[in-house]
């Protein structure tokens, strides 16, 4: 291997310096997402919080990950001074890093699978991104590491969310979620719902629950079919998913490396029409849209509010709204798109009307 010479390696660290800086501007500008409220006539002494992700600068939970996987790589010497930089995914997380790409001066290439919303492709170019489109989902790890093999930096979102962001605290989500929480009534949540895509998210408030001695428990809200989901129920960490989906960015085909199944305590799994009618119901509710991961991330919750109500229990339940619904108004918001995937809503749309004013979940019949 080529060594680097001395002179250059103080030049690098300067360049690192410079743009570790710039790191810690952004942080100290991003103020800390809204936690919105909402409560429901079928589920009294519940009351659900949304913390609303979609309001980072670069429109998703994603821009949490991507600051973590750049001040990773930069810490870890992996990136330096006038490297490329790429990432597989299918979306959000690309969006993200790409935003930063453009902050601190850098060239990024996300890999996405060609079927990836078109907004988002767009949403990755109009921040200056390269957009490779695979049309195999199961090639994007392989072409990210053909662009690192040519010397870009691979920020690997898969393989290294779970260890790149601080569980522990500074400000990540699940310390911004308790601490936003401190005043409410029920100020430790019975249930923290969030869904998995590179498993980074759940993995860090599993461990910061564990860390704080919370009572609080975590579930999963996986598509249905989803690897995860097996994979928890058995402990076998092979296994591969047994259907699409079509909520973006979560429901991966098979287990990521981020995945800890042991500090997940449920895993509920949600159809994808629940989903997308959950996204339209939210719009209705909050006067924003937000994407289906968001919508799979509320059925969880109706469906512990329900066994919680069933005990009765009262308590809390917080999830995430992940990203900007309007990446989505050529799909999931789109009647026409809907027709085409055979997506019907309007069964789930009774289901979603009879658990908030009744607080009982009935899955529709076929």
């Amino acid at each position: 291997m080529k060594r680097t010479p001395p002179e250059a390696k103080q030049g690098d660290r300067i360049w690192v310096n410079d743009v570790l800086g710039r790191l810690e501007k952004e942080a100290a500008r991003s103020a800390d997402t809204h936690l919105l409220h909402l409560a429901f006539d079928g589920f009294p002494g519940i009351d659900f919080y949304f913390k609303d992700e979609a309001a980072h600068a670069s429109g998703s939970l994603k821009h949490r990950l991507a600051r973590s996987l750049y001040l990773y790589a930069l810490c870890n010497g992996r990136l330096r001074k006038g490297q490329a930089v790429v990432d597989a995914s299918s979306g959000s997380t690309a969006i993200s890093e790409a935003w930063f790409a453009r902050l601190l001066d850098l060239s990024f290439t996300a890999v996405m699978p060609a079927c990836t919303s078109p907004a988002k492709i767009r949403d990755v170019q109009a921040l200056g991104g390269g957009c490779d489109l695979v049309e195999d989902p199961g090639q994007v790890h392989a072409r990210a590491r053909e662009h690192a093999d040519n010397g870009a930096c691979h920020l690997d979102q898969f393989g290294l969310a779970e260890r790149a962001t601080d569980w522990r605290g500074n400000n990540n989500i699940a310390e911004s979620i308790i601490g936003q929480m401190r005043k409410e009534t029920h100020a430790e949540p019975s249930w923290i719902v969030c869904g998995a895509g590179t498993g980074g998210t759940s993995a860090t408030i599993g461990r910061y629950l564990r860390y704080r001695r919370l009572p609080t428990r975590l579930c999963v809200a996986e598509p249905r079919g989803g690897a995860f989901a097996e994979g928890w129920r058995t402990g076998d960490r092979s296994v591969r998913s047994s259907h699409p989906t079509l909520i973006e960015g979560i429901g991966r085909p098979e287990v990521e490396p981020g995945f800890l199944f042991e500090i997940v305590d449920k895993v509920l799994e949600v159809d994808d029409a629940a989903s997308i009618a959950a996204a339209w119901l939210l719009e209705f509710l909050l006067g924003h849209r937000y994407g289906g991961s968001s919508g799979t991330n509320f059925i969880a919750c109706l469906q512990l509010a329900a066994q919680m109500r069933e005990r009765g229990e009262t308590g809390s339940i917080v999830t995430l709204l992940c990203d900007r619904g309007e990446r989505y108004r050529e799909t999931l918001f789109e009647p026409d798109w809907l027709a085409v995937n055979s997506i019907d809503l309007a069964p789930w749309r009774h289901a979603l009307k009879w658990a908030i004013e009744k607080g009982v979940w009935q899955v529709p019949s076929p």
